[in-house]
């Protein structure tokens, strides 16, 4: 049967129908998603086998690099979805596609636990979940034109608060799967959540506004004059963000890795190192109506809160998140144990960072993309995602030495990436006052 294809509906006041739909989606997607990436630093290390079946686990540095390898790799296939999408197949036929090789890619996963089942069951993984990420994004936008617009800022809060409400569950629940049944049993659940994903988002077809792949009309629109101001202003403002998420995405291995470390009881009761993780998208949840309620207005007295600015302020937030890391390090490296409540303060720098630097950034460039080309600037964005984890694994890769130790050993490794934010971000505030916006919204008729 045809995807009924239609245009925007008339001015309204309410919220799209097919909001609950998407919203729905992107929590059993991202359950999949963060539960699964919650564990693989744990299970390369501890659990992983050889073909023969006996347990043949990679050092810590291995591990490290192969897990942002594998976080590059999903924000770099977010360019093959966004070229189905705009130019061939539209966003809902391109998102059903690539959702059935997500699926494929989890329980593969959960079949093969050696090398090779890594390596299919996260390429798999990888093109499934980065080929739809630029389209379901772009894919909440184009639901709303000028007449609901003032709906578009508090639906995309919305959308990462559902987010992190997925992740924050999963990060509690796969790892304890993965310590009390198997591998397995724990790569199996995201793969469960990931078909119910699929199923969720087929059920409100009827409900999207289906804006048409421009197939022709986006390649002109992309090589127009325009166009091309566009995607470079972008991609300059975009080499900043990579290296934010150069340090956030550490949060799943090299934070991991320092938590087995600590003393991790907390109020009477043992965390495992996977499930600290946890914290980040618990404190998105109450940390994102917070700023918009309550910091937003306070600041915007004495601040204009323009896009750059509140990215800004993010990315110097992110150094005190790292400084914060390093001094917890060189307590461990002096032989003792710190308590884990001092990461979980760290914890809430990152994610007080993220709210700024993140949700501002999926709203910007949604807003600064032109019509034709809502998902291919939705994969830049997300390019600076992989940019940043290809940058961190190669310094792990860099750093190991042939024994498996480090060049860049214990709180020296934090302080290199502190330092190196710190600089990201006085450039970052340099050329951001020479930047000016322009938006697009999808029109009406």
């Amino acid at each position: 049967m045809k995807t009924p294809y239609r245009t925007a509906p008339a001015p309204s006041a309410e919220i799209p129908s097919g909001i609950p739909f998407i919203i729905g989606n992107e929590f059993a997607e991202r359950f999949s998603y963060y539960g699964m990436r919650a564990i693989l630093v744990v299970f390369m290390t501890q659990y992983l086998m050889n073909a023969d079946g006996q347990l043949a686990p990679m050092t810590s540095s291995e591990a490290k690099a192969y897990f942002h390898l594998f976080v590059s790799m999903t924000y770099f296939t977010p360019f093959l979805g966004a070229l189905l999408a705009d130019g061939l197949l539209g966003k809902y036929r391109t998102i059903i596609l690539l959702s059935a090789v997500y699926c494929l890619g989890h329980f593969y996963l959960a079949l093969d636990d050696t090398r090779t089942g890594l390596l299919v069951g996260q390429t798999l993984i990888a093109l499934g979940a980065g080929g739809i990420k630029p389209c379901v994004s772009a894919h909440v936008g184009d639901q709303f034109g000028a007449g609901n617009r003032h709906w578009l800022s508090k639906v995309f809060g919305w959308f990462y608060l559902t987010v992190n409400l997925g992740a924050f569950i999963a990060m509690l629940m796969v790892p304890w799967l993965l310590k009390t049944y198997s591998a397995p049993v724990a790569f199996s659940v995201p793969g469960i959540l990931m078909l119910l994903a699929t199923i969720i988002f087929w059920s409100g077809r009827y409900r999207f506004v289906h804006i048409p792949a421009a197939g022709m009309g986006f390649v002109r629109e992309a090589l127009s004059g325009e166009g091309l101001r566009c995607l470079g202003k972008l991609s300059v403002i975009y080499l900043f963000i990579a290296m934010f998420w150069a340090l956030f995405d550490q949060n799943g291995s090299s934070w991991v890795l320092q938590a087995q470390q600590m003393n991790r009881v907390l109020f009477g009761v043992e965390i495992l190192p996977s499930q600290i993780q946890a914290a980040n998208p618990l404190l998105i949840v109450l940390l994102t109506p917070l700023f918009y309620k309550h910091l937003y207005p306070a600041l915007g007295r004495f601040l204009h809160l323009s896009y750059m600015n509140k990215i800004a302020i993010g990315l110097f937030i992110t150094v005190l998140s790292f400084v914060l890391i390093a001094v917890i390090q060189m307590r461990i490296d002096a032989g003792y144990h710190p308590n884990i409540c001092w990461q979980l303060l760290a914890y809430l720098l990152l994610t007080s960072s993220e709210v700024m630097v993140s949700i501002t950034c999926l709203e910007f460039s949604y807003t600064q993309a032109p019509r034709s080309m809502k998902s291919f600037v939705m994969s830049l964005y997300m390019a600076a995602v992989a940019f940043g984890n290809l940058f961190t694994s190669a310094v792990n890769f860099f750093i190991e030495n042939p024994d498996g130790s480090s060049r860049l050993a214990g709180a020296s490794y934090f302080w290199f990436f502190a330092i190196l934010m710190l600089v990201t971000a006085i450039g970052f505030v340099w050329h951001s006052r020479h930047y000016e916006e322009q938006t697009y919204l999808q029109e009406e008729t």
